[in-house]
């Protein structure tokens, strides 16, 4: 199945990087519904009907319509019962819908048909990490990576230490991040993330560095804003804190930042 992947927040699970959103294609290369609701060019082998069923479940799963995602799992699984995908994005549309039983029960019966598939062992992991199993999460995090088929193990690496760092275990989450990035040198979360915890580690000129390059790769967030202004603090730029203190308040005046940052609670 082909993959949709992911720059800076994709649109499916936008929570960070984490995303376990294996298993989704660009829109431009999606298939396309003849009429009646059937993909054109659908070939007679189950398989495949089944294959660009989940596909087209991804598509309509990253953008909100669950509804249909749903569905064209449904007719997946009856051109295909044992197509393991199709289970493993039953249970991140599951998750989504916070039907956790049902999660559950889709994604072990994807792992029970393919253990070592990477996409489906990076979706759980995200499942597990999303319901308080941080550190059950990593063991398939690491069983995607292992895979030396996997196009994207950077993303099983980042979202590892989005993981850890739920744990507030700093040192294990900056191990993943870092491995992320000697994979994927531009994945502005993990550069991002890095950041935050050399701020908290008192290590501000090696902050600096990271959320400036996150910053100049994607559309600065109130969070790389914010950690930006607080990094110019304790640096003692005062310009520069203003800059940043500026663009927060355009910007991303609602958010908890700017509140923060009228508050004078800076950490």
């Amino acid at each position: 199945m082909k993959r949709f992947f992911l720059v800076a927040l994709a649109p499916c699970i936008a929570i960070a990087l984490a995303a376990g959103c294996a298993g989704t294609q660009p829109a431009s290369e999606s298939p396309v519904l003849a009429q009646g609701g059937t993909p054109s060019g659908e070939a007679s082998d189950p398989r495949n009907r089944a294959r660009i069923r989940t596909e087209l479940a991804s598509l309509y799963y990253g953008r909100g319509n669950m509804g249909v995602a749903l569905e064209e799992l449904r007719l997946a699984l009856q051109a295909d019962s044992t197509y393991a995908p199709a289970y493993s994005m039953f249970g991140l549309v599951y998750m989504q819908l916070k039907e956790k039983g049902l999660a559950e029960q889709n994604f072990d019966r994807a792992l029970q048909l393919a253990p070592t598939d990477p996409d489906i062992n990076h979706n759980y992991a995200w499942y597990l990490c999303q319901t308080g199993r941080e550190n059950a999460s990593i063991r398939y995090f690491l069983q995607a990576v292992r895979n030396p088929l996997y196009p994207t193990p950077w993303k099983s690496y980042a979202a590892a230490g989005q993981c850890s760092l739920q744990k507030d275990n700093l040192k294990d989450a900056q191990g993943y991040f870092e491995s992320a990035l000697a994979l994927e040198p531009d994945e502005p979360v993990s550069l991002l993330k890095l950041g935050q915890i050399h701020y908290r580690n008192g290590r501000y000129e090696d902050a600096r560095k990271f959320v400036a390059r996150a910053n100049r790769l994607v559309e600065p967030s109130a969070e790389s804003l914010w950690l930006a202004l607080r990094i110019e603090r304790r640096l003692r730029d005062k310009n520069a804190e203003t800059v940043f203190a500026n663009q927060l308040r355009r910007h991303f005046a609602a958010s908890s930042e700017y509140q923060s940052l009228q508050r004078g609670e800076y950490d």
